[in-house]
């Protein structure tokens, strides 16, 4: 390779295959090696990632940013994330994941040092617009890992086992990001203590992570698994490193059920961040929680998405690889609460007793994560069954950066709403307005999910 960055990224190459006795014995170690590192690593990437959801308040408090300036900081940061998803995709498929993940955490815990640094509006977007296209570097490795040491058989368990990594860390961003500021004083700490926090785990993951298994002279998932599909039974397996024209061209553009993906999860994003990114101020501002009960806002949803990632992704492998199935089953409960969450109450009387229901909020929220991460999971594992492991990066990429554009279209126009309502209609009117255009957003992602019904994984 010609360039300095490629040189840093290239591949790892293949070496002599092992003894059969010693792939047996090597081959599982790493396998767990593989899903605990990138299960950690991108975990730790949503720790600079949705801090700032927590601290919009105290930023508009301290430097009178408006709703429509946050929520353009939030859109802008999920524009480049998508751009830099979609980029930093076609570009792991062909790097070293070891290199690529632990580069793009260290560089996203910078961007989080800068950010809190400054006050200034126009650096504030501009910091976090680079920290959005870096953190497009955490994703692709890790897709691209579990592709290669993961087979389609195992696929829809070990994914969503793994895809559970983002639950996690996006519950402990939002606790971690009120701790920092309620422990330190100042929104800047929200930024500070989880940018050490990746500076450090990005070291870990230089340390723990490895490329294919070739590289490691063990022989490709399918063989090592038994697990192939009749082109490959009859065609054999084509490992070589595909060009980005082949991967963009012949496994994206020219697939119409990647098109139905990423359409449908422009609409199922906004169903996702609807909440993540405002419900923190939703509940301080309409429910008058404070800043550690606004962060439980984040948490009850990211921690909802665990069990039934897990459960769900082990159905859908049940069901021969029918997932689009479940994920049109899924959004139903999330248009209910998404319908029921501005007309619920915020104090219930009974027999003269006044009860708050804070309980009642965090659990529609739950309700949203319990059912749209299963969503978000089946659309990438649909796009790896209906493409192939060497094209996930490009793919995942290309169906994220729609994703990405739902959510940064409804940050700003939830921002925009609710400075231009807020004065008229009050809080709780205009509030509701986002809500009801988060449920319409699901209604439409489950019809464009319906498409896949009857798709299952390449025979």
């Amino acid at each position: 390779m010609s360039n300095p960055i490629q040189r840093l990224f290239a591949p790892a190459p293949h070496v002599p295959r092992l003894p059969d006795a010693e792939v047996k014995r090597k081959y599982p170690k790493l396998r767990w090696r593989i899903m605990e590192a990138t299960f950690l690593g991108y975990a730790a990437y949503y720790l600079v990632r949705n801090n700032i959801n927590v601290v919009k308040p105290e930023m508009q408090a301290q430097l009178a940013y408006t709703n429509e300036m946050i929520g353009s900081i939030i859109g802008m940061t999920g524009i480049t994330y998508g751009i830099g998803k979609f980029f930093m995709g076609a570009l792991s498929d062909r790097s070293n994941p070891r290199v690529f993940i632990a580069v793009g955490l260290l560089l996203t815990s910078i961007m989080n040092f800068a950010f809190g640094a400054t006050s200034d509006y126009n650096l504030h977007l501009m910091i976090f617009a680079a920290n959005g296209f870096v953190q497009g570097m955490g994703w692709p490795p890790c897709g691209r890992s579990m592709g290669h040491w993961y087979s389609e058989r195992e696929r829809g368990l070990t994914f969503s086992i793994w895809n559970t990594s983002h639950n996690l860390g996006g519950a402990i961003a939002g606790s971690l990001a009120a701790w920092s500021v309620h422990k330190f004083g100042g929104w800047q700490y929200a930024f500070y203590v989880p940018g050490a926090i990746t500076a450090i785990m990005s070291l870990y993951l230089f340390w723990r992570m490895v490329d294919t298994p070739q590289s490691e002279g063990l022989p490709p998932i399918e063989e090592y698994k038994n697990d192939y599909t009749d082109e490959e039974r009859a065609n054999g397996i084509d490992e070589r490193d595909f060009t980005f024209k082949e991967l963009f061209f012949d496994y994206v553009l020219l697939n119409k059920f990647v098109w139905i993906l990423a359409i449908a999860n422009f609409f199922a994003y906004i169903s996702r961040y609807a909440m993540i990114d405002w419900g923190p101020s939703y509940l301080r501002e309409v429910k008058h929680a404070n800043i550690m009960g606004g962060s439980f806002a984040i948490a009850a949803i990211e921690l909802g998405g665990i069990p039934s990632t897990i459960a769900l992704g082990y159905l859908s492998d049940r069901l021969g690889g029918r997932r689009g199935r479940v994920a049109v089953i899924c959004m139903i409960p999330i248009i209910a609460a998404f319908a029921l969450l501005p007309v619920l109450p915020m104090t219930i009387t009974i027999f003269g007793n006044t009860y708050g229901m804070m309980w009642a909020n965090l659990s529609l929220l739950f309700v949203i994560g319990l059912m749209i991460y299963p969503v978000i999971n089946f659309i990438t594992i649909m796009a790896l069954d209906l493409t192939s492991k060497k094209a996930i990066g490009v793919a995942a990429g290309f169906i994220g950066l729609f994703g990405y554009v739902g959510k940064a279209v409804y940050s700003w126009g939830t921002g925009k709403a609710l400075d231009t309502y807020i004065p008229t209609l009050g809080k709780e009117a205009a509030w509701s307005i986002p809500l009801y255009a988060a449920m319409v957003s699901s209604v439409i992602a489950m019809a464009l999910l319906g498409l896949t019904w009857n798709q299952r994984p390449k025979a």
